[in-house]
């Protein structure tokens, strides 16, 4: 089995003695054994004196873009902080916030995916404890999609809480590798220790890792979820429903107007085109989602569900998926208007695909095709060059599968 960061720590508890010591995490930051850290950590006599809470909060109770609130962990006491509040603002954590304490342990499950937020919340945190003179610990767990590098990388002025550093949108790294490529260069590097793990490599599944699988945030439910959601989250940036007030987000898609049947006979089509979907099956169905986009409203879509082979390329599924819909219904095919992320000038679908190429090619149809498919070849330039910048910053080897895919 793999012994994660937290694993590491809690066979070592004697290093928090004497520390006064926060922690940021989350419901899935947990032992092997499934104790929560701040509970393990105080049985073992290394009580803390704050704990912390990304996107989601500290128990990972909040929706998606719903502010969470401080209070008090009721089972220790300890006075739980919020870094996602209802403002830009708040994912900024200031250094006056770590202010009396002299450690930060960082202990967070990420997904893999430039648009998930706990890779910014984890920098961001950990630039400001630095600046109060706070050493930083990095405790660090498995990416649940390996060393998969998939996408390009964002223009510049592409920047948000959900593409905040200049990686491919499925980056290979774990959090503790992403956080040293961000900090790489910068004096915060210097106040930052990375506890790796023992036991695990790159090309290792997730069930491979004997760990267990503990839901990151409230819409992350399940390992497929995981693996399809660098695709599905696409699909925020539209008024199409991706699923969530359902039991499936990210592998629902759908909306009332959409034809099941010529949604998935589209899908099916390129996907005898494209390798990189044939690892996915699309199920035509319906569904109702109980809250968010269409709740309440019988949507007509497609349920996605993975084979075993040959691996996905789950980017490239999402932008599948959008360019289907758009040609199966033009007339109903709508961006979101509302802010995403607290950006209201810039749309959504550009912030997560780090430009406006891809937008631009959907918006024009049939007569976009070849510049949305120029678009996506152009993303192994991208890949490549990625590979060769993160190589400083890996705590593990590469896959072999991804040492092949190097110039």
């Amino acid at each position: 089995m793999v012994s994660t960061g937290l694993d590491r720590l809690t066979a070592a508890p004697e290093r928090l003695a004497g520390r006064r010591y926060a922690i940021l995490g989350h419901g899935a930051s947990v032992t092997s054994k499934g104790e929560p850290i701040h509970l393990a950590l105080s049985r073992l006599g290394q009580r803390p004196s704050a704990l912390f809470g990304p996107e989601h909060g500290f128990y990972g109770v909040e929706q998606d873009m719903v502010a969470a609130h401080g209070g008090q962990d009721p089972w220790t006491g300890v006075p739980v902080f919020s870094l996602y509040g209802d403002s830009e603002q708040s994912l900024r954590p200031e250094p006056a916030s770590f202010s009396g304490l002299d450690l930060l342990v960082i202990d967070l499950q990420d997904v893999g995916s430039r648009y998930y937020t706990y890779a910014a919340t984890a920098v961001w945190a950990a630039q400001a404890a630095a600046a109060a003179g706070c050493e930083v610990w990095v405790l660090d767990r498995p990416n649940p999609l390996g060393g998969t590098v998939e996408g390009n990388l964002p223009e510049s002025g592409f920047e948000s809480f959900v593409g905040a550093f200049r990686t491919p949108v499925c980056h290979g790294l774990t959090l503790a590798e992403l956080v040293r490529f961000v900090l790489a260069g910068t004096g915060a590097l210097e106040a930052v220790d990375f506890w790796p793990m023992e036991g695990w490599s790159r090309e290792m599944s997730w069930e491979e890792t004997g760990l267990p699988w503990i839901a990151p945030s409230p819409n992350m439910p399940t390992l497929t979820t995981a693996r399809i959601y660098p695709g599905g989250c696409l699909v925020e940036a539209t008024e199409f429903s991706e699923g969530r007030g359902t039991t499936r987000p990210f592998q629902l898609f759908g909306a009332p107007h959409l034809d099941p049947l010529a949604l998935a006979a589209r899908l099916e089509q390129r996907q005898r085109q494209v390798p990189g979907i044939r690892g996915v099956g699309f199920l035509p169905t319906y569904f109702r989602p109980q809250f968010q986009k269409h709740g309440g409203q019988r949507c007509g879509g497609i349920e996605l569900w993975l084979s075993s082979s040959p691996p996905l390329e789950p980017y490239r599924l999402g932008i599948e998926l959008l360019a289907a819909a758009w040609e199966c219904s033009p007339e109903n095919f709508a961006w979101r208007q509302a802010p995403y992320e607290f950006v209201i000038d810039r749309p959504a679908i550009d912030l997560l695909t780090g430009g406006d190429t891809c937008r631009h090619a959907l918006e024009a149809g049939s007569e976009g095709r070849q510049e949305l498919e120029d678009w996506m070849q152009s993303w192994r330039r991208d890949e490549q060059e990625f590979r060769q910048l993160r190589r400083p910053v890996l705590l593990y080897e590469d896959a072999p599968s991804e040492r092949e895919g190097e110039v």
